[in-house]
């Protein structure tokens, strides 16, 4: 096969699979929502109920740093006219949509939104909004909504901060049974909503939209590719450092040193090893 041919091949596929993308596939959410403030303002009012909520600032990909410990990606942060602030992800697996995940989220976000010397109060409204596939709380519901309370009269906290979850499999005729119908679409013709209508087919359809998406899955393709190669590594690493072990004659510091795990990885090697 010639390069041109492998080419062509490559092109084929990647629109094929562009054809099978929905909103619910992070990628694709991503771009459709990029700076999209119309496409972000509709999902905030069907899912919070709020009509007249007003979206002024939208991104996408924000990475919250945290020099210390773990750091987090947000698929989407953005800001209404009020100064609320919104963390919407999008999540296929269950287990990426994990509650300590969105109460992680939910501090990260507050870390990042008072500057030195305010006062606690300055701190703004804060929702966490997870849209999952399936229904991961698992009791039936269109929209799970979390709030600290009062344990004994359940009365609501008030800090300010809100968790939800959306169960991306819940079909009717409401507002958000809809919505997650046109998130599971693969053709924007079968859509409700005509800011998604719109989106999904520039990027599916248009040229200009088709070619973003198209350099979208030769990126992945090749993060796949690194991920691959460096798990592959990884493993190597390992095999290395248990055949030292078993020769029992090299200490940790020195098996560290050679692979290039670090002292707590070779650590739990031993620990785990084969008597």
């Amino acid at each position: 096969m010639t390069v041109t041919e492998t080419m062509d091949q490559k092109q084929q596929e990647d629109l094929a699979r562009l054809r099978q993308l929905r909103l619910i596939d992070d990628d694709f959410f991503s771009k459709c929502f990029d700076n999209d403030t119309a496409c972000v303002q509709l999902v905030l009012q069907i899912v919070l109920d709020k009509p007249d909520l007003n979206v002024v600032d939208v991104r996408t990909q924000v990475f919250v740093e945290n020099l210390l410990n773990r750091s987090v990606r947000l698929d989407v942060l953005a800001t209404d006219s009020e100064g609320r602030k919104f963390n919407i992800e999008i999540q296929r697996s269950d287990k990426g949509a994990g509650r300590k995940r969105a109460r992680y989220n939910s501090s990260m976000m507050d870390v990042n939104l008072l500057e030195k010397g305010n006062d606690f109060e300055a701190l703004p409204e804060t929702y966490v909004i997870f849209i999952t596939e399936n229904d991961v709380i698992g009791l039936g519901e269109a929209i799970y909504e979390i709030e600290r309370c009062f344990v004994k009269s359940g009365k609501r906290f008030g800090d300010g901060s809100h968790i939800l979850y959306v169960n991306g499999s819940y079909r009717d005729d409401s507002p958000v049974g809809k919505l997650m119908h046109d998130f599971s679409c693969t053709d924007p013709s079968d859509m409700c909503y005509n800011v998604l209508v719109d989106r999904a087919r520039f990027f599916k359809e248009s040229k200009e939209g088709i070619a973003v998406m198209c350099k979208v899955l030769d990126d992945m393709r090749r993060q796949s590719y690194q991920e691959g190669m460096a798990e592959g590594k990884n493993k190597n690493r390992k095999e290395t450092a248990l055949n030292l072990l078993k020769l029992g004659t090299i200490s940790l510091d020195d098996i560290s040193f050679a692979t290039g795990l670090s002292l707590d990885e070779v650590k739990k090697l031993n620990e785990d090893k084969p008597a």
